[in-house]
């Protein structure tokens, strides 16, 4: 078996690329290196939470949908912790509780005859269909929490990467005008320093990219049916609960 000399294994000409930047080459090597484990942090913890979310919120559509009447879940003590969903339904439920004196804010007290005989005028109504959509809006901001940071990573490591690579060629140069040795060995240990910035920070980048618009896709999911399920219990409370 033949074996190739340690040359022509990736790993060491990294090793050897990253010897040869210049410092500032260096630094930027390690800060790429530090965003890289940053932007992985985020997008693993996102992916799991969404999943979580997602998965959760499709239980409780179906529990809701389930039910004869909006509140049942909320009578009943039904908690679906992690779903968006379910969070905008709660804060809206304990809206219905607020507007009339009988029924308590703990949700235990409130009665299924209570709820059967009260109504609410069409201010209230949309008093609590307003309270929806802010939670909403409020619901769509925590799924959103970090991602600025992710989206700084695609926008910035390629730059980046490539102010490393036109600096270290720079000093490159430099160099050879200094030494007065104008040969392809004297500058090409530089230029392979140099060029390692930007494959780091295109390695940073793709994979961030391809994570970034995934997530967003599935905020954007998460959000619509956020929307559709703040209009559609508004539509229900009116059903129950509208004066006649």
């Amino acid at each position: 078996m033949t074996v190739l000399p340690i040359h022509y294994f990736p790993l060491a000409d990294v090793g050897f690329a990253f010897r040869e930047s210049n410092l500032a080459g260096q630094l930027i090597v390690l800060i790429l290196l530090v965003g890289s484990v940053f932007a992985w942090t985020i997008m693993v913890s996102k992916v799991r939470e969404l999943n979580r979310a997602g998965r959760l919120t499709d239980l409780f559509m179906h529990q809701y949908r389930k039910e004869s009447h909006p509140l049942n879940l909320f009578l009943r003590q039904k908690r679906f912790a992690g779903s968006p969903v379910y969070e905008i339904y709660e804060k809206a439920c304990l809206g219905v509780a607020a507007e009339n004196d009988r029924l308590s804010r703990a949700g235990s007290l409130f009665a299924a005859e209570e709820a059967a005989s009260l109504r609410l005028t069409t201010t209230q109504i949309e008093g609590i269909r307003n309270l929806a959509e802010r939670n909403v809006a409020d619901q769509a901001l925590l799924l959103e929490n970090n991602m600025g940071y992710l989206a700084t990573a695609v926008s910035t490591a390629p730059f980046l990467g490539l102010l490393g690579t036109v600096w270290g060629v720079m000093d490159s140069f430099g160099g050879m005008a200094r030494t007065g040795a104008p040969t392809l060995a004297a500058v090409a240990p530089g230029i392979s320093g140099a060029l390692l910035t930007t494959v780091v920070g295109l390695l940073v980048a793709l994979p961030s990219a391809i994570g970034y618009n995934w997530i967003t896709n599935r905020i954007r999911t998460l959000c619509v049916q956020m929307d559709n399920f703040a209009q559609e219990f508004s539509a229900d409370i009116q059903r129950n609960f509208g004066a006649e």
